[in-house]
């Protein structure tokens, strides 16, 4: 029985060790670029480090509804870019939503964030 046992917690130490190992590699982009057909506005570059590492945010505050957040889904899968679908709002104002929400939060603590669009929508 303590031979069985000990193979069963060097089993489980080797899983959790190789789900470590394997997990590791599925780090974020440092920085996306997020385009929108038809945009009148340049596209946003949304910096991973600056919102993940920085300020610690977790990813579910944006990946909300992904399965795996390890390979989230395009925002475009639920948030459609022409007309709303299932009671998810079209990807240009679900972009607005969540980060004017979320820069408006961080500045009423005394957090420096964009607040203009050109500061976020910046020309290349």
């Amino acid at each position: 029985m303590g031979k069985m046992l000990l193979f069963l917690i060097c089993c489980l130490l080797f899983s959790v060790c190789l789900f470590q190992y394997v997990m590791a590699d599925k780090k974020p982009p440092e920085q996306i670029s997020l385009t929108l057909e038809g945009a009148k506005l340049p596209p946003v570059n949304f910096s991973h480090i600056t919102h993940v590492e920085k300020a610690k945010l977790e990813c579910v505050l944006c990946h909300h509804k992904d399965k795996n957040p390890q390979e989230p889904e395009a925002c475009v899968k639920c948030h459609p870019l022409k007309e709303p679908q299932n009671n998810a709002p079209v990807a240009k104002d679900a972009f607005h939503k969540q980060c004017i929400t979320c820069h408006n939060e961080s500045a009423s603590k005394g957090v420096a964030t964009p607040a203009k669009c050109n500061e976020c929508h910046k020309k290349q």
